[in-house]
C-alpha cells in the first residue's frame, strides 16, 4: 500500500488507529490473551476496511515482528502496515512483505552483536535471559522484576562507557536496549509517509513511556487504565477499563 494507488480515507474523524501490544492489547505477562476481544477488534477492523467508517487498528510494538505480524492477523488488518522491534521493522499485510529501517547499517548491527555479549558475559549466568527474534535490539527478562530493575542503571552506564549509541528503557517486565536513531516515533514516520494517511487523522493507544512516541507523532491519544501515571499525562483520554478492555473502550470513542 502506498500514497499513489491505496489512500485510505475513512468517513469519520480519523483513518488510523496506532495501538501498542503488550499491556494494552495483551498482558505484558505470560497470561493469556483474551481471544474474544480480539475477536472484537479483527469486526472492528473488517467493518473498517469494507465500510471506511472508522479507523483501521494497527499495531506498533517492542515485541519481535513475527509477534507483531501474528497479531495484525488476528486483528484482521489487512491493509496497513505495523511495526515491531520498537520501529526497526515494518510488516505490510498488503503483500506479506517486511522492510528493515534503512538508517541502521552493519556498523549499527555489529554494536548489538558486541551489547549481547556483553550482556550475556555480566548478567546470563544469573538468570538473565536476552528475548528471542529480535535482529537489531536486545531485551531482557528475568522472573525478578526487582533484580532485574537493579541492574538497569549499570546497563546504561556499561554502554555509555563503550560509546554506544543504545538508549537502555525500562517497560513493567523487560529493559529494552534499542539503538538511539531508531524508535516507533521513527517507523510511524515511514509508515504515514507511505499510506498517505494525515498524522492529524491519527490516533494512538499506549500504556508505558516507551509509547510516548507514540504520542507525539497522533493527534489524539489514549491510554488504558493500567497505564503508568507519567504517560497518562499524555494522553487526550484515559479509559476506566483496563489492557484489551481499556483498547475496545478507546475505539468506540473514536469511531463515533
Amino acid at each position: 500500500m502506498n500514497a499513489s494507488n491505496m489512500p485510505f480515507r475513512t468517513t469519520g474523524k480519523y483513518d488510523l488507529v496506532i495501538c501498542d501490544i503488550d499491556g494494552c492489547l495483551s498482558p505484558e505477562s505470560h497470561a493469556p490473551i483474551n481471544g474474544p476481544a480480539l475477536s472484537e477488534i479483527a469486526e472492528h477492523n473488517r467493518q473498517a476496511i469494507s465500510n471506511r467508517d472508522r479507523p483501521v487498528v494497527t499495531l506498533c510494538s517492542g515485541r519481535p515482528i513475527g509477534f507483531v505480524e501474528c497479531l495484525s492477523r488476528l486483528t484482521h488488518n489487512t491493509l496497513i502496515p505495523c511495526i515491531g522491534e520498537n520501529g526497526v521493522w515494518i510488516w505490510r499485510p498488503a503483500d506479506n512483505s517486511f522492510e528493515c529501517e534503512p538508517a541502521i547499517t552493519e556498523e549499527h548491527l555489529e554494536v548489538v552483536h558486541e551489547a549481547r555479549k556483553l550482556l550475556r558475559s555480566l548478567y546470563q549466568a544469573r538468570g538473565v535471559i536476552q528475548q528471542p527474534g529480535k535482529s537489531a535490539s536486545v531485551a531482557l527478562y528475568h522472573p525478578d522484576t526487582e533484580y532485574l530493575r537493579s541492574i538497569f542503571p549499570r546497563i546504561a552506564d556499561e554502554f555509555q562507557k563503550q560509546g554506544w549509541p543504545i538508549r537502555v528503557s525500562m517497560t513493567w517486565l523487560y529493559i529494552n536496549c534499542d539503538l538511539q536513531h531508531v524508535n516507533k516515533g521513527t517507523a510511524i514516520e515511514r509508515l504515514l509517509a507511505e499510506t498517505g494517511i494525515d498524522p492529524k487523522r491519527t490516533a494512538g493507544i499506549g500504556d508505558t513511556m516507551g509509547d510516548r512516541f507514540i504520542a507525539e507523532r497522533v493527534s489524539w491519544f489514549g491510554c488504558p487504565a493500567n497505564a503508568e501515571a507519567e504517560i497518562k499525562k499524555s494522553a487526550t483520554y484515559v479509559s476506566p477499563h483496563h489492557e484489551v478492555e481499556g483498547v475496545l473502550d478507546i475505539l468506540r470513542r473514536l469511531s463515533t
